[in-house]
C-alpha cells in the first residue's frame, strides 16, 4: 500500500521539494529563479489535480495522470507516421496516399520489386488482362454526355471529376485550388450543398451546383426553395449541372448544422442565411414529399436553369424508395438525366459515428442496385450513372464502371491533392494544411497555384492509368469494360469473374408479369410512386 501511494505521487512530492530547494537556494543565486517558477508550477499543478473533480486519474496521479491526455493527443500522428502499416486503411492507406501524392507532384508512381498485396487473400480483385492488348486510349477522350431527351444543353463530362465538398467544410483556398485544377484539365466541381460561393467563381472551372434540403443560395427567409434566386444562379454559364441530394453515403438520412460561431458574413452571404445564427440543414427536402412530386420538382429546376442537366445524389437505404422514385418515372415521363450513387464509405466533415458506420448501403452493392433497376425499367439508356466513395485510383474507378457506372467523383482524393494529410481533424477548424478550416493563418498556407496544378495533374495521371489499365484488359473505351473483365478471389482456390458473382436483370424485367428475381420482384411490390413509404407489408 504504501508502494502504491509513493509510486502515485512521487512527481507531485518531488515537485514540491525542488521548488523549496530552488526557492532556498535562490536567495544566494538568483539564477534559480527559473527552474523555482518551473517547479512551482508543476506543483500548483498537482494541487489543482488533487482537488478536481472531473478526471479520476489526475486525482490519483498527480502531475504524471496528464501525460496520458497528452500521449492520447498526438496518438494519430504517431500511429499514422509511425506505427501504421503502408496497407493499412484508415479509412485511406498510406500506400494510397503515397500514390495521389506523387501523381499530384507529378512524379513516378511506379512501385519495385513487386506487390504488397496479399493475392491469395479472400477479397483480393484484379483485371484480367488480355493476350492481345490494344493501343492506349487518348485519356482525354474518356468523357460522357449528360443530358436525356427533355434537357436542352447537354454537358459533356470527365470520366472523373471533384465530389461535392462545401465552402465553409473546405476554405477559401482549397476551393480556389479545386477549381483552378478542374479548370485547367477540363473536369467538373461539385459545390457541395453549402451553395456557390465567390472563390468557385474566380477561376472559371466548370461548376456541377449541388442543391441539399437546405436550399442555400436560393432560400426563402424561412429555408423553403425560391425559384427566382435560383433560376439566378442556375443560368450563369458556368453552372453546368443541378444535383439534388437526397443523401450522403457518410450520414444517410441525417441532416446537419453549421454552428452559428462559424456562420459569418462571408458564409451567411453564399448560403443566404442570416449571420451568427445555427445553419440547419433537415433531413428531408420540402419542396417535394412523394417520388412524383420529386419528379415534377427535377422538371421545375430543368425548365428553370433553361434545360440544363438535372439529376439527384443518394446514398441507397431502403431499396424500395427507389423502386417508387423509378416507378414514378414511369408514372409521369419525366426522368431525371443523372443519378449519381453515394457508398456509406464516402467522406464527411463530421458524422455521428453510428452513421458513419452502419446506415446506408456500400457504393458497388448500392451502384449495381441502381443500375439493375434502371435497366429492368427499361430507362437505363437515358440516365446516366455515377459513382463516388471512396475513389482514388484508376483501378477504383474501373471496379465501378463494371458494375454501372458511367462515371466517377472523389472527394479526399482530391483533398489529398491539395495537401490533406489525414489528419482527421476536419470538424475542428485547426486543420493542419489549410485545406478543411476558416481560420485565415492556417488557409494562407494553401498556395493556390501550386496546389491547382497538384489538382490538375493528379485528375491527369489517373486518367491516363485507366487508359493504360483499359488496354492491358483489351478494350479502348471505358464503356466497353464488362463484368467479364473484373474477378475477385473467393476462396483460398477460387476466382470468379463479377459476371458470376452478381445477378444482372435483363431489359425490361421488371415490367414483365412475371419477375424472375425474388428480392426485384418483392421490392417492385412494395413500391408505389406516390409515396416513400411501403405500398404492402412484408410478412413477418
Amino acid at each position: 500500500m504504501k508502494s502504491s501511494l509513493f509510486s502515485r505521487y512521487t512527481c507531485f512530492v518531488v515537485s514540491i521539494l525542488l521548488t523549496l530547494v530552488s526557492l532556498a537556494l535562490m536567495l544566494n543565486h538568483p539564477w534559480f529563479l527559473l527552474p523555482a517558477l518551473v517547479f512551482g508550477c508543476l506543483s500548483a499543478l498537482g494541487i489543482y489535480d488533487l482537488t478536481q473533480q472531473r478526471h479520476a486519474i489526475c486525482r490519483n496521479y498527480p502531475i504524471i495522470g496528464r501525460l496520458r491526455f497528452f500521449f492520447e493527443f498526438i496518438r494519430p500522428e504517431l500511429r499514422q507516421y509511425f506505427l501504421e502499416q503502408d496497407n493499412e486503411q484508415i479509412p485511406f492507406s498510406r500506400t494510397q496516399r503515397t500514390l495521389v501524392y506523387r501523381r499530384a507532384k507529378n512524379e513516378m508512381g511506379d512501385k519495385p520489386f513487386g506487390t504488397l498485396l496479399d493475392v491469395y487473400q479472400t477479397g483480393y480483385e484484379c483485371i484480367g488482362h488480355s493476350m492481345r492488348p490494344v493501343e492506349v486510349s487518348d485519356p482525354t477522350s474518356f468523357r460522357v454526355a449528360i443530358g436525356g431527351p427533355a434537357c436542352t444543353q447537354p454537358y459533356s463530362a470527365s470520366i472523373f471529376n471533384i465530389s461535392a465538398m462545401s465552402f465553409g467544410a473546405l476554405s477559401a483556398n482549397a476551393i480556389r485550388a479545386l477549381n483552378l485544377g478542374a479548370a485547367k484539365g477540363n473536369f467538373y466541381h461539385d459545390t457541395g450543398e453549402g451553395s456557390i460561393s465567390r472563390y468557385h467563381r474566380e477561376n472559371g472551372g466548370d461548376l456541377v451546383w449541388e442543391l441539399g434540403s437546405g436550399y442555400f443560395g436560393c432560400r426563402t427567409a424561412d429555408g423553403h426553395f425560391d425559384p427566382r434566386r435560383f433560376a439566378e444562379q442556375a443560368r450563369s454559364p458556368q453552372v453546368k449541372m443541378i444535383e439534388i441530394k437526397l443523401s450522403q453515403g457518410a450520414k444517410p438520412g441525417h441532416g446537419g448544422i453549421l454552428p452559428a460561431k462559424k456562420v459569418d458574413a462571408e458564409i451567411a452571404a453564399t448560403r443566404g442565411v442570416p449571420q451568427g445564427e445555427d445553419c440547419i440543414s433537415p433531413a428531408s427536402h420540402s419542396a417535394f414529399t412523394t417520388p412524383v412530386e420529386m419528379m415534377h420538382f427535377i422538371q421545375q429546376l430543368r425548365e428553370l436553369s433553361e434545360g440544363k442537366p438535372v439529376g439527384f445524389k443518394l446514398c441507397i437505404g431502403h431499396p424500395w424508395e427507389f423502386v417508387a422514385i423509378v416507378k414514378a418515372m414511369l408514372h409521369t415521363r419525366i426522368l431525371p438525366d443523372f443519378i449519381v450513387v453515394d457508398g456509406k464509405e464516402g467522406g464527411t466533415g463530421a458524422a455521428p459515428l453510428e452513421l458513419s458506420n452502419y446506415m446506408g448501403m456500400p457504393l458497388r452493392e448500392g451502384l449495381l442496385f441502381v443500375h439493375n433497376t434502371l435497366v429492368g425499367c427499361g430507362l437505363r439508356d437515358q440516365i446516366k450513372i455515377g459513382a463516388s466513395g471512396k475513389i482514388i485510383s484508376a483501378f477504383d474507378i474501373a471496379s465501378v464502371l463494371v458494375l454501372g457506372a458511367d462515371w466517377v467523383n472523389s472527394a479526399r482524393g482530391f483533398m489529398f491533392a491539395v495537401g490533406c494529410i489525414q489528419s482527421q481533424s476536419c470538424h475542428t477548424n485547426h486543420c493542419p494544411t489549410g485545406v478543411a478550416t476558416q481560420d485565415p493563418l492556417r488557409q494562407k498556407a494553401l498556395v493556390v497555384p501550386n496546389k491547382a496544378e497538384r489538382v490538375y495533374h493528379f485528375h491527369q495521371n489517373t486518367v491516363k492509368a485507366l487508359a493504360e489499365m483499359l488496354a492491358a484488359a483489351g478494350v479502348s473505351r471505358p464503356e466497353q469494360l464488362t463484368s467479364h473483365h473484373m474477378l475477385r478471389r473467393i476462396t483460398s482456390t477460387e476466382i470468379k469473374v463479377y459476371a458470376d458473382i452478381y445477378y444482372y436483370l435483363e431489359p425490361g424485367a421488371l415490367l414483365q408479369k412475371e419477375i424472375e428475381s425474388d428480392f426485384y420482384a418483392r421490392m417492385w411490390r412494395m413500391a408505389t410512386p406516390n409515396s416513400f413509404d411501403q405500398a404492402i407489408s412484408l410478412p413477418a
